[in-house]
């Protein structure tokens, strides 16, 4: 027997998917021949928890949207669908029925659940928290925060809605749950933007390398498909799990740049891991489709956004 056989080694592929390199070359290979510029900074801020968690009002930022029968499908299997993004900050009563969709977003279509809710909103678990007494209170709103390629609208303009938002509520600590690779960074901006004005928060998302190259204090990484970043599907246990990982992580982070990773793994088999944005399993035929596809879905975006901002 060979020495190297000795050793269990994990398959190649059972790393966290570099989706910058892999939405990069995707976007290449759709004819697109000025590659995204990806958010980085060296210097992170941190704001320490300023009061313990079960004296803390907790504040929910997502970027799903909340659904609208009338915007097309956005249910499991359902298409990118551009009319069902929203282009401004918005917040929502938690008094009211809460139906948060993903449909929006560049989400992993064959492997994330688009159904159970809880996989990208995690209230069960934060309600859940305030029951047993790690938190004290959840504010009365969420908050959604849009999904915007341009870094600085997201910085000057949607960034200091949401804090005003945060701030009205009484919100001293926010969780920040993304879906899409530029939800991954539209959320890191914030979190940069909140913890500078004092508010600590914590991310809870799927894509490593977009969270940890922009640079943000506290980030819990999951190894799941994008848009079920906070738990697996119709699995109470890991919404609780991971929602206890992201307040413990609030309370004992030592300094900016700090990253957990959850111990869950998806599923035993990694080969999910190369489906998402990747030209070399498609057909040209399939490439071409998804050409006019995207160029029509920037089309209607551009619409909605400028029908949107002049409302």
């Amino acid at each position: 027997m060979s020495k190297t056989s000795e050793f269990t080694f994990a398959p190649e592929q059972d790393q966290p998917v570099r989706y910058m390199e892999r939405t990069r070359s995707y976007y290449l290979g759709l004819g697109y021949e000025n590659p995204y510029a990806w958010a980085h900074y060296i210097d992170v801020p941190f704001t320490p928890l300023r009061k313990p968690l079960a004296q803390s009002v907790l504040g929910l930022i997502t970027t799903a949207v909340p659904y609208d029968p009338d915007k097309g499908a956005q249910g499991q299997s359902a298409p990118y669908n551009a009319a069902a993004k929203f282009y401004q900050p918005y917040q929502q009563s938690l008094d009211n029925d809460v139906d948060l969709r993903i449909a929006h977003v560049g989400v992993d279509r064959k492997n994330a659940n688009m159904e159970d809710g809880h996989c990208w909103f995690p209230l069960g678990a934060a309600q859940r928290a305030v029951v047993a007494g790690r938190v004290k209170a959840i504010s009365p709103n969420f908050y959604g925060l849009p999904t915007n390629r341009s870094q600085r609208h997201t910085l000057e303009i949607d960034a200091p809605l949401i804090l005003e938002m945060l701030k009205a509520d009484g919100v001293d600590v926010a969780i920040l749950i993304p879906n899409c690779p530029i939800c991954h960074q539209s959320q890191s901006l914030l979190a940069r933007y909140l913890e500078s004005a004092g508010i600590s928060t914590a991310i809870m998302g799927a894509a490593k390398d977009i969270v940890e190259y922009c640079g943000v204090p506290r980030f819990l990484f999951s190894d799941f498909p994008l848009g079920n970043a906070a738990a697996k599907p119709n699995d109470l246990a890991s919404q609780d799990l991971n929602f206890d990982l992201a307040l413990r992580l609030l309370e004992s982070a030592p300094g900016p740049r700090t990253t957990v990773q959850s111990p869950l793994r998806w599923s035993s088999d990694p080969s999910w891991k190369l489906d998402y944005s990747n030209l070399e399993k498609m057909s040209s035929q399939e490439i071409l489709r998804l050409r006019e596809e995207a160029e029509q879905a920037r089309i209607t975006a551009r619409e909605l956004r400028v029908n949107s901002l002049g409302a």
